[in-house]
């Protein structure tokens, strides 16, 4: 009879071998996107970059977001999508007329590689400075691999399957901090519970005599693959902060979450194009279904 650690080896094995397949070949479950190989874009298609309101500017693809927030002393870029989608971000950026070498600062809400894997990509391309909070730089450190992953992705991600290019960092940022590029003052918000080093992010911009804020949320799910002690606890903690911050215009790191493509076909036919970006109600709204998540245990 074999013993327990060898069954629990070839258990093991197993796992990682049908994790590798549906990788490569599919069907895999929605939330495997997440951590897809640095080859693959993640089912991402090129969306056509638009302003938002003022200085803001959506440069992602069509459903995992990038922003560009803007100056005359050098611009902004949160999130970077995966390393084969930051292209994208950077043919985007062009198209609204901007250039990639006047981006300052690269920003981040989460280490996962829909999100994280296009950093080295755009550092390099820029010469930006990558500002993290503390726990999201070690794992974008290591290329992704965030030690809250269940152990058949950590296997994963040693091998080299899911990993994408570290990045660099520059700084390391603490709850609260203000990032400063000019006039451009974006404030850091731990949001941890998707991931411990979750941030959302809260900023100003101008619409003719009136000023907006914005607030970009990082996911507030979670993920089969990956969990923490906290993590229950750090949700709760960060619904109360989101619900304490005043939105105008909100946003997150999936743009079907707070309806793109919806509100930019509103745009198109609105007097002023900044009003279909308003939206308050859907901000209350998003944060009573991540409450709800919470409460009934419901994991993506």
């Amino acid at each position: 009879m074999l013993s327990f650690a060898k069954r629990a080896l070839i258990v093991l094995i197993v796992l990682v071998v049908v994790l590798v397949v549906n990788f490569i070949v599919g069907p895999y479950p929605a939330w495997l996107n997440e951590f897809r190989p640095t080859t693959k874009i993640g089912g991402q298609q090129p969306a056509e970059p638009f302003r938002i309101a003022g200085n803001f500017y959506y440069v992602g693809a069509n459903d995992i977001s990038a922003f560009l927030i803007t100056s005359p002393e050098g611009h902004v870029v949160l999130d970077a999508g995966y390393p084969t989608t930051a292209r994208m971000i950077m043919e985007s950026i062009a198209k609204l007329g901007f250039k990639i070498k006047d981006v300052k600062v690269l920003l981040n809400s989460e280490p996962h590689g829909d999100h994280a894997g296009g950093l080295a990509v755009l550092k390099e391309a820029s010469g930006a400075e990558l500002w993290l909070s503390d726990a999201s730089a070690d794992a974008i450190a290591s290329g992704g691999a965030d030690p809250d992953m269940t152990l058949p992705m950590r296997v994963l991600f040693r091998i080299g399957l899911l990993s994408y290019p570290a990045a660099r960092i520059d700084h390391r940022f603490k709850d609260g901090d203000t990032i400063r590029v000019g006039p451009l003052a974006l404030t850091a918000h731990i949001t941890a519970g998707h991931t411990r080093g979750c941030t959302s992010w809260t900023f100003p911009v101008r619409d003719g005599d009136r000023v907006l804020n914005v607030v970009s949320v990082c996911d507030t799910g979670v993920l089969a693959a990956s969990s923490y002690p906290e993590q229950n606890a750090d949700r709760e903690r960060s619904i109360r902060v989101l619900r304490s911050l005043p939105a105008d215009i909100w946003v997150t790191n999936h743009a079907r979450a707070w309806g793109r493509y919806r509100k930019f076909v509103a745009s198109k036919d609105a007097k002023n194009p900044v009003e279909a970006f308003v939206d308050p109600d859907g901000y209350r709204a998003y944060i009573d279904r991540a409450e709800a998540e919470l409460r009934e245990g419901r994991v993506h």
